[in-house]
């Protein structure tokens, strides 16, 4: 069976291409009977809290074939130190990348469509220096390797993609947890917005739609939270160190919905509501058989690691 990306390449330049999205669904399995899809690790080491994440889930192999092209979507938005929770813990990054390509990845992407200047951000934030070390290209999301694409969605139609991104094999979420000013989270499926070009500031009048519309175009075949800080005031760029709390926490899944409902149990009262059924995008995505909003039944697992 040809993988996404070489269907793709089948089909690149003819109308078909542009009629409908193209995702292999194989990894997103939600079933009452599995053993574990969706984990928690608690620990101070963010590699082994990351790895033990996956590991608990089946594995990176488990989501990545090999000889897969595996783009992997951080935040890399803000020009802020990682201390600062407003861009993915490196450690986590670098973590990730490894277990792709020790999966048999024959391709590794790390990249975000950032609001700050890319140049400082990919620097400052330490995203660009883990993922190449671990062995990931890191490019520069230029204007030019955006084409347009039919999403389908229920407010996102025709927009700018990434190529990149619309290439791969699969698609690796790995957002981390922050409060924000606009949606009061931002978590795995509004981290999706970096795939994307054009004005997106357009997409903020119907932001729980939007989101939801990116979700179920890209379908990520996994996603883990970096929750090791978390941002819980003056999101999603933040503005002392006060607005910081360190939970050294990682949590793991093919379901995004699951993920986003976990997270936003974390913000405690600095957010409007813990209860994920209050934010709309949560049961948006639900109907749209996205994934599941009650992230603790259905192969739930939470492990310690001190």
């Amino acid at each position: 069976m040809s993988t996404r990306r070489s269907f793709l390449k089948t089909l690149a330049g003819t109308a078909a291409l542009c009629l409908s999205p193209v995702r292999e669904l194989a990894a997103f399995t939600l079933g009452e009977s599995d053993p574990a899809s969706f984990s928690v690790v608690r620990g101070a080491n963010p590699e082994a809290a990351a790895r033990k994440a996956v590991e608990l889930i089946g594995g990176m192999k488990s989501f990545v074939s090999t000889g897969d092209v595996v783009f992997i979507k951080p935040n890399i938005s803000w020009d802020k130190k990682p201390e600062q929770a407003a861009t993915t813990n490196p450690r986590v990054v670098e973590a990730v990348v490894r277990m792709v390509k020790e999966a048999g990845a024959k391709e590794i992407i790390v990249a975000d469509n950032t609001c700050n200047d890319a140049r400082r951000t990919y620097k400052r934030s330490g995203i660009r220096e883990a993922a190449e070390r671990a062995g990931a290209e890191v490019p520069f999301v230029e204007k030019r390797k955006f084409v347009q694409r039919n999403l389908g969605g229920e407010v996102i139609t025709t927009w700018e993609v990434y190529q990149k991104a619309i290439e791969a094999d699969k698609i690796i979420n790995l957002p981390i947890a922050k409060h924000h000013g606009l949606s009061s989270v931002t978590l795995s499926m509004k981290n999706l917005m970096g795939l994307i070009g054009g004005r997106r500031d357009l997409l903020h009048q119907k932001l729980p739609q939007s989101i939801v519309d990116l979700t179920a175009y890209f379908k990520p075949a996994l996603t883990i939270l970096d929750a090791v800080r978390i941002l819980k005031a003056n999101g999603p760029q933040g503005s002392t160190l006060n607005d910081v709390e360190k939970l050294d926490l990682i949590a793991a899944s093919p379901d995004p919905v699951r993920i986003d409902a976990f997270g936003i149990t974390l913000f405690g009262e600095s957010v409007k509501s813990n209860n994920p059924l209050d934010y709309p995008h949560i049961e948006m995505a639900r109907k749209r058989g996205l994934g599941r909003a009650d992230y603790r039944n259905g192969g739930y697992i939470e492990v310690n690691l001190g």
